[in-house]
This record gives C-alpha cells, structure tokens and sequence, in this order.
C-alpha cells in the first residue's frame, strides 16, 4: 500500500462548498426573491446616446440623423440606416457596389444571420429610441421591408420615439 505523500505547511488546505440548491430536480424552483422589471421599463439610454453610436459611421450619416431629429425627413432615415446595414453585414464582401435594391433580401443576398440582425435590431432601437418586438422583426426580410418598418416606428410618435432635437 502507497503512503499519501506529507501535506506541506505552506499551502493552504483545500476545500469545496456546494451550496445546497432551492428546489430538486423535478420540484418546481421559486424564483419569487428575483427582482424581473415589467417589459419596457427599463430606461432609454439619452438622446446623446446617438453621438456614441453613429461615432464611427460616415459624417453623412451623421449629418443624416441631425437632419433626422429635427426635420423628421424620412429621406434621413433611410441614409442612417443604409450605414447601419453596412455596418453590420456579417460578410462585407457582399455589399453592393451601387445603390442597393429594396428587393435585396437581408440573409440571402446580403449575408445577415440571426446574431447580425439582432445587434441591428438593438442598434435601430438605441439609436431611434423605438420599441421592436420580435414578432415584429420577423415579417422583415428585405431592404424595403426594413426601410418600411423603420419609417413607420419613427411616423408613429411615441414617448419613447418621438423625433427630438439634438442637445
């Protein structure tokens, strides 16, 4: 029989808790201590949000969402989001080289998988401080369907779209 080697007195003994858990596997789990906000309540990041978002986006663009808050031009909106679209194009090498068709299909023409159309969907509603369900994101597949979303969230003013001027 092996002899068990000398604990050192330098070294700390070791030890393991396992916390005991709430429920066992096949009880029902109360999770009535966790704080879960009503959907929507959370707030907005501020309206200055947008200069953080837009920072590295072409000074059209830039220029685009001023005119945007101001103006309500539905023409700016569509500059802003034409940016973003090329922002978060998975594959780059699938940008078009003119002027994009309304009849380009997000995932199948232009390369959008489900992760790159959900970062878009967090960027549309930071940047235009509007609400998309997913319900809602799921009847876009081309880039007129997502122009035509878009301008309607923003012709809908509401307290949490509703155009505002830059500060």
């Amino acid at each position: 029989m092996t002899s068990r080697p000398e604990r050192r007195s330098n070294r700390p003994a070791l030890s393991l808790h396992v916390p005991e858990p709430d429920a066992r596997p096949g009880e029902s789990p109360d999770f009535s201590a966790i704080p879960i906000p009503a959907a929507g309540s959370a707030p907005r990041p501020p309206v200055d949000a947008a200069a953080a978002l837009l920072r590295h986006f072409p000074a059209e663009a830039r220029d685009a969402y001023v005119r945007l808050r101001t103006t309500g031009d539905p023409a700016a909106a569509d500059t802003i989001l034409l940016a973003a679209i090329y922002d978060h194009m998975p594959d780059k090498t699938r940008r078009p080289a003119g002027p994009p068709a309304d009849s380009l299909a997000l995932v199948d023409d232009l390369g959008f998988d489900s992760v790159a159309i959900t970062e878009m969907v967090f960027f549309i509603e930071d940047l235009f401080q509007v609400n998309v369900s997913n319900d809602e994101i799921l009847s876009v597949r081309t880039l007129g369907d997502l122009r035509a979303f878009v301008r309607a969230k923003l012709a809908r003013p509401t307290a949490g779209n509703a155009p505002v001027p830059p500060t």
